[in-house]
């Protein structure tokens, strides 16, 4: 079982994790998750080693039992703005500013952040496999964007985004090709997908 908490201090810590890093269309997710003291849950573990169906079933879990959980994003134009990992420490800032009562540590997966509302953090690489408010964090980033990936999906089937979540598959650059870029596509990964199709 993952442990609790990263300090041995009993102080409020939230778990924070990003998902969306990587695709070329969609947004950026972020989630902030407080747990209860004495909180155990052996079926927590970093989101991409659970099934689709086990992180359904753990969101309703994660939803019902803390103490209080954020979920935030950034558009796929700010990341054309700012940046992709600008625009995930920004998704994290905004998912912690759902929390209430305010940390007193933030737990970041990973190795950059930025200080935020004076909330002292420490980051932790692969946190998602060690700590479970970490792990939370990140099934409810990724189970709130796959279904937004999901229901933009309607709107533009031919990307395959139900299945792809705007990951750079083979299959979705070649629809790019095919039918250009949607308004849910990063345009800053104009350069990455041409790479691809040489």
């Amino acid at each position: 079982m993952l442990k609790l908490n990263f300090s041995k201090q009993f102080i409020v810590e939230a778990g924070l994790d990003e998902a969306g890093r990587g695709p070329l269309a969609g947004p950026v997710y972020a989630a902030a998750v407080i747990l209860p003291k004495g909180y155990k849950n052996k079926r927590l573990n970093d989101s991409k080693q659970l099934s689709e169906a086990a992180r359904n079933e753990l969101r309703i879990e994660i939803e019902r039992d803390a103490v209080s959980f954020g979920v935030a994003f950034c558009t796929p134009q700010e990341i054309d703005q700012y940046n992709i990992l600008a625009c995930s420490i920004l998704a994290m800032h905004r998912a912690v500013e759902r929390l209430k009562p305010q940390p007193e540590l933030l737990v970041v997966d990973g190795n950059r952040f930025k200080p935020f509302l004076g909330i002292p953090h420490q980051c932790v690489v692969k946190g998602d496999a060690k700590y479970m408010h970490i792990a939370a964090a990140s099934i409810l980033a990724k189970v709130y964007r796959d279904e937004y990936m999901e229901k933009i999906a309607e709107e533009y089937p031919m990307y395959d985004w139900k299945k792809n979540k705007g990951y750079p598959t083979l299959q979705h650059r070649r629809m790019i090709a095919e039918h250009g870029f949607s308004p849910y596509h990063r345009l800053t990964f104009r350069s990455e997908i041409k790479e691809h199709e040489q």
